[in-house]
């Protein structure tokens, strides 16, 4: 008898241990109550990471035009001021290695489009051989970049 009614117990509790089932009636939606600030807080915290995601600085590969290798930094400094001036959307990198002072220009993708710089660059420098050189350049997002499309 008491194997009976233990073996009934068991019977009982499996069959009453799939009432967890899923309930079809509610058709698998969940329905979240929450403030209605907790959706404005996270438009804006959206739209705050999409803006820093457009203004910062990226780095790809490419080529920056090497302008100057001189010990006068005066003339150095001269040089890199006309390039702000002539060119003010571009960046110059310039530094010191002992005894030199070195001034880059630009950030470049390919060569084709570091050409005309360096033509203009060397007039302007009264015939001065300007070379490439492969670096790590910045690359800034274009105004129609999307955040949600990032690889």
């Amino acid at each position: 008898m008491k194997q009976s009614f233990v073996f009934l117990f068991l019977s009982l509790l499996s069959y009453y241990s799939f009432a967890q089932l899923t309930d079809s009636s509610l058709g698998n939606k969940v329905l979240v109550h929450q403030d209605y600030r907790m959706e404005i807080l996270a438009r804006k915290e959206a739209d705050i990471n999409t803006a820093i995601l457009k203004a910062q600085s990226r780095i790809a590969k490419g080529y920056r035009l090497m302008v100057l290798n001189t010990n006068d930094r005066v003339y150095a400094m001269k040089i890199r001021g006309e390039l702000l001036q002539k060119y003010p959307e571009q960046k110059t990198y310039m530094w010191f290695a002992n005894p030199y002072i070195k001034i880059k220009f630009g950030n470049f993708r390919t060569q084709d489009e570091a050409e005309p710089y360096r033509k203009a660059i060397s007039k302007m420098l009264n015939g001065a051989t300007i070379y490439y050189l492969p670096e790590t350049i910045e690359v800034k997002p274009d105004k129609d970049f999307d955040p949600d499309n990032m690889q």
